[in-house]
C-alpha cells in the first residue's frame, strides 16, 4: 500500500498546535508548479520520435499480418489432413500460439524498456520479428519433412509473439511520453495509422499473390514471397528504430543535459521488473486495461484478420475477393484515423470510445447480414460499417490507454495488461469464431462475439477516467510553447491580498 499522508495520520490537536508546520509540510508534498518543472516539447524531435515509431509498427504489423491472410493455404502446406475446417482450424490454432507468449513478450521487454531504453528494446523486437518471420518462408513443407514442419512453424510463430509482446507498450509509451498533453490523441493515432498500413501492405502483396498465382503455385512457392520479403523490410525498420531519440527523462539518466522533472524520471528509475508491485498495487487498473483491450482486440482481429478467411471459406469468395474489399476498407480507415485522434483531442477519449464500442453492439448484426448478401456493394457497406466502429477506437487507443497508469509503472503495466488481453482473447478470435461456425453451423456467429465483446468494452469505457488534454498520471505538463508554460505558472499564482 502507498504511505498514508503525515498531516492525515498526525493528530488532529498537533495539526491546530503546529498549523505552519504541517502547511510546510503540505507544500513540500504537493509543490506549485515552477516554469521549470512544465516540459516544452520541441515539435520537430516529436514529429521525429512519432514517424519513427509509426513506421516501425508498421513494419512490425506487416509481418504479423501476413500469417493471417495467408491461413487457409498455410494449413494446407503444414496441416494437411483432407478436412478443410481441420485444416483451417490447425492453422488458427498455429496464429493463437503467438498470443500466448505474448505476455511473456511483455513481462520481459516491458521492465527492460525501463532499465536500457525505448530504442534499444524496439530495435530488438524489430530484429526478433524480421528473422522469426524470414524464418518461416524458407521452413520445408508437410510433405517434406513431416510433422517437423508444424513444429518449425509453431516455434517461429511463438518467436514472433515474443517479440511482439514488447511492442505496443514500448511504442506508446514513448508517443505518449513525448506528445504534448492537448495533442497526444492526434499523435497517437500514427501509431495505428502504422499498424492499418502494415496490415494493407501484407493484404496488398497477399492479394497480388493469389491473383498472379494459381492454387498449386502458391501452395508449392508462392506463400513463401511474402514471408521472405520481412527480411529486408526488417532492416529498414531497425534503421528508423535505430535513429529513435530517446525521451528527455532516459537521457538525463545516463547523464544527458535534457531537462526532466523529478516525475519524469520515475518510470526510467524505479521499474526494476518488479511485476508483483503491479498486480499488487494497481491491479483494479490492470482489469480495466484488460477489458479495454479485449473488446478492442476482439473486433480488431475479427475485421482486419478474420474477415478474409470468412468470405472465402465460409461464403465461398475467392480470396481475391475477400482480401480486395477489405484493403479499401482500411486504406479509407488510414485517410481519417489522425481526425478521430484530434476529435479526441477535442471532445476527450470516452466519447469516442463509446461511440466504437456502442458501434460494434448496435451494428455488428446488421453488418454481418449485409455482408452474406452476394454482391461487392453490400459487403463492402457492411464492412464499413464494422471499420468506421473499429476506427473510433483505432485513432483513441493509443493515447488513452498509456494515461491509465502513472509514469513509474507505465511501461510495465501497459506490456502486462495488453499482452495478457491480446494472448486471452486477440490472437484466439479467428479460433474461436471458426470453432463457433462449426458448432453451431450458424456463420452470424462472428457478429454476435463482436456483440458481447463490444457489451463488455462500454462497461469498462463508462468506469474510466477521462484523460484528455490533462497531463500523464505521475508526470508534469507538457506543452507545445512557452507561452502556454508561463500561462499554466501564472494561473496556479495565489490571487493578491489587500
Amino acid at each position: 500500500m502507498a504511505a498514508p499522508d503525515p498531516h492525515q495520520a498526525a493528530d488532529p490537536e498537533a495539526v491546530k498546535r503546529h498549523p505552519a508546520l504541517f502547511r510546510a509540510i503540505r507544500k513540500r508534498k504537493n509543490p506549485r508548479l515552477r516554469r521549470t518543472d512544465i516540459t516544452v516539447t520541441d515539435d520537430a524531435a516529436v514529429k521525429r520520435a512519432v514517424k519513427a515509431a509509426s513506421l516501425g509498427n508498421a513494419m512490425e504489423w506487416f509481418d504479423f499480418g501476413i500469417y493471417s491472410y495467408l491461413a487457409v493455404t498455410i494449413g494446407h502446406v503444414f496441416f494437411p489432413s483432407g478436412n478443410d475446417t481441420t485444416q483451417l482450424l490447425s492453422s488458427f490454432a498455429t496464429f493463437a500460439v503467438a498470443f500466448l507468449v505474448r505476455p511473456l513478450g511483455g513481462m520481459f521487454f516491458g521492465p527492460m524498456g525501463d532499465k536500457i531504453g525505448r530504442k534499444k528494446v524496439l530495435a530488438l523486437t524489430m530484429i526478433l520479428m524480421a528473422v522469426s518471420t524470414f524464418a518461416i518462408g524458407l521452413i520445408p513443407s508437410h510433405e517434406t519433412i513431416g510433422v517437423g514442419a508444424a513444429a518449425l512453424l509453431i516455434f517461429f510463430r511463438m518467436l514472433q509473439g515474443f517479440s511482439t509482446g514488447g511492442e505496443y507498450g514500448g511504442a506508446s509509451t514513448f508517443i505518449a511520453e513525448y506528445a504534448p498533453d492537448k495533442r497526444r490523441g492526434f499523435f497517437g493515432s500514427f501509431l495505428e495509422f502504422g499498424t492499418l498500413a502494415g496490415y494493407v501492405g501484407a493484404a496488398g502483396l497477399v492479394t497480388a499473390l493469389y491473383a498472379l498465382l494459381d492454387t498449386s503455385q502458391m501452395e508449392s512457392w508462392g506463400w513463401r514471397i511474402p514471408f521472405l520479403v520481412a527480411g529486408p523490410l526488417g532492416l529498414v525498420g531497425l534503421y528508423l528504430r535505430l535513429r529513435l531519440d530517446e525521451t528527455p527523462a532516459f537521457q538525463k539518466l545516463e547523464g544527458g543535459t535534457a531537462h526532466a522533472t523529478e516525475a519524469a524520471d520515475g518510470v526510467e528509475t524505479t521499474a526494476k521488473g518488479d511485476l508483483a508491485k503491479i498486480f499488487r498495487q494497481y491491479w483494479p487498473t490492470l482489469i480495466l486495461c484488460i477489458c479495454l483491450v479485449g473488446a478492442y482486440n476482439i473486433t480488431d482481429y475479427m475485421l482486419l484478420s478474420y474477415m478474409p478467411t470468412y468470405l472465402s471459406d465460409e461464403l465461398g469468395y475467392s480470396e481475391t475477393h475477400g482480401l480486395l474489399i477489405l484493403l479499401a476498407v482500411m486504406v479509407f480507415l488510414m485517410t481519417i484515423i489522425s481526425q478521430v485522434g484530434k476529435l479526441s483531442d477535442r471532445f476527450g477519449r470516452k466519447p469516442l470510445l463509446m461511440t466504437g464500442m456502442l458501434g460494434f453492439l448496435f451494428l455488428s448484426l446488421p453488418a454481418f447480414l449485409l455482408i452474406r448478401v452476394d454482391g461487392i456493394l453490400p459487403i463492402t457497406i457492411g464492412m464499413l460499417m464494422l471499420g468506421l466502429s473499429l476506427v473510433c477506437m483505432l485513432g483513441t487507443m493509443s493515447a488513452a490507454l498509456p494515461a491509465l497508469f502513472p509514469t513509474h509503472v507505465r511501461y510495465g503495466s501497459l506490456s502486462v495488461g495488453y499482452n495478457l488481453s491480446a494472448s486471452i482473447f486477440g490472437g484466439t478470435t479467428p479460433l474461436v469464431i471458426t470453432a463457433l461456425i462449426s458448432w453451431t453451423g450458424s456463420n452470424l456467429m462472428p457478429a454476435y462475439y463482436a456483440m458481447a465483446a463490444a457489451l463488455i468494452g462500454v462497461i469498462a469505457v463508462a468506469c474510466m477516467k477521462e484523460t484528455a488534454q490533462q497531463p500523464l498520471s505521475g508526470s508534469p505538463p507538457s506543452v507545445e510553447t512557452a507561452e502556454e508554460a508561463a500561462e499554466l505558472v501564472q494561473a496556479q499564482a495565489p490571487e493578491p491580498k489587500f
